[in-house]
């Protein structure tokens, strides 16, 4: 996992920010594992520096991405970095 995630991850009250509208969502083991590749991949791509705010507009996306039944953590990547992309003009 890379640094900036675990670091992001760890923060509980960014966890519960980014799962305020999830609160009733749950993943099986599995899928956390494709959010997880898909983050990180997503992070690692990002010019330096990164900023917690694309941190967490990216696990969002993810985060939507995987509620609709996404599985391809290329795919969750590439929606989260366009969204990003989209978000941040």
């Amino acid at each position: 996992m890379h640094p900036c995630c675990q670091g992001m991850l760890a923060a509980a009250p960014l966890v519960a920010t980014i799962m305020k509208d999830f609160s009733h969502a749950s993943f099986p083991p599995e899928v956390i594992s494709v959010m997880e590749v898909a983050l990180d991949a997503a992070v690692a791509s990002l010019p330096e520096p990164v900023h917690s705010g694309h941190v967490q507009a990216l696990a969002e996306a993810i985060l939507r991405g995987a509620h609709s039944g996404e599985r391809d953590p290329a795919v969750l990547q590439r929606l989260a970095l366009m969204e990003l992309q989209i978000t941040r003009r």
